[in-house]
């Protein structure tokens, strides 16, 4: 590295629903929801992260909890540079902060345009950083995942975040074939805030949809029926009111879904070269991201796959992990800014 100092150096993963950032030698130390409460009529920022999470549906009418990252890019530019510079300022110790800027790698999806991925570096910019530097999220998720990514052989990573899922097939470090659709964790929460609706009249938050998602949702067959009681409001009265929702249900409502995430693994093999087709054969797919913990999906990708599946140790913290252990290629980025989100060498 010479004389960049990696000790100041960043890994950023900026995703839909969660932000990480990993600092070389702690590992991730920054762990937060991608939210920020707003007051509406001063423009100020009320609250980042966990805090403004907890005021989702629970804000007076001069405060407004947004999210500013949609499918995976920036939906809100100032208030996402705002939230970055909150998050890189916790993320650095109180010396270092009177040390230079940190140079950051930051994490964007691989379908991203030139467009949004400008928008995602400038904003790390803005928000502190002495220089950004882009890489593919599927590469980052298989670099923290432990696969082989810079070795001759084919490895198949599944990242299911908040707002997309990526799927590549990575050798030689680089990314052979792709596809990034947004369809992920929060499309599981809709289907699940939709079917509630329409089924029971019933209308019901985002946080009671996540809980439904953790506690009982089940991709595929159901094998033992859970049953978990939800309030909401029931949107003929007006009132509150409480109903009971079954693990079988859950599955029905996210057919939809993980159809859609099964085709686009599909689809990438299908456009694989043999040989690595070959290795990954041998090898397995891994998933990593929140959205792999979805109970059965891996059986289930599996079943549609024929190949052996496997979810990563730390599927919440490997694409944070991967743009930690990329750092040291921050050079290799500066020289090559044109592979930025493809990363070789």
């Amino acid at each position: 590295m010479g004389r960049f100092s990696l000790s100041q150096d960043l890994g950023v993963d900026l995703g839909t629903a969660n932000t990480l950032v990993f600092v070389k030698g702690k590992g991730v130390v920054v762990r937060e929801p991608t939210v920020v409460a707003k007051n509406i009529e001063t423009g100020e920022i009320e609250a980042v992260g966990k805090a403004a999470r907890n005021m989702i549906g629970r804000t007076p009418g001069n405060i407004s909890v947004v999210r500013p990252m949609k499918d995976g890019v920036i939906a809100d530019y100032e208030t996402t540079a705002v939230m970055m510079k909150y998050f890189i300022k916790k993320a650095m110790s109180r010396r270092s902060l009177f040390a230079k800027k940190p140079n950051v790698m930051i994490c964007v999806p691989s379908g991203i345009t030139m467009v949004e991925e400008r928008a995602v570096v400038d904003a790390t910019k803005q928000a502190g950083a002495k220089d950004a530097f882009p890489i593919a999220e599927p590469f980052a998720a298989a670099t923290g995942a432990g696969l082989p990514v810079w070795e001759p052989t084919g490895s198949m990573i599944v990242d299911i975040g908040g707002g997309t899922t990526e799927v590549a097939v990575i050798s030689l470090g680089g990314i052979v074939t792709s596809r990034s659709i947004r369809t992920a964790g929060d499309t599981i929460d809709d289907a699940i805030i939709n079917y509630i609706r329409k089924q029971y009249s019933l209308l019901i938050g985002e946080r009671s949809a996540e809980s439904i998602k953790m506690d009982i949702a089940t991709a595929g067959e159901v094998e033992e029926d859970a049953e978990l009681a939800i309030r909401g409001r029931d949107l003929l009265t007006g009132l509150p009111k409480t109903i009971s929702v079954t693990s079988r249900e859950v599955a029905m409502a996210l057919n939809d879904t993980v159809e859609a995430i099964v085709k686009a693994v599909k689809d990438t093999l299908e456009n694989t070269p043999p040989e690595l087709a070959a290795d990954i054969m041998d090898r397995g797919i891994v998933l990593t991201g929140g959205g792999s913990l979805l109970q059965n999906l891996d059986n289930v990708i599996s079943e549609e796959t024929q190949m052996p599946v496997f979810i990563t140790e730390e599927p919440l913290e490997s694409v944070a992990i991967g743009t930690g252990k990329s750092l040291e290629y921050i050079q290799h980025f500066r020289s090559h800014p044109n592979v930025s989100t493809r990363p070789t060498v």
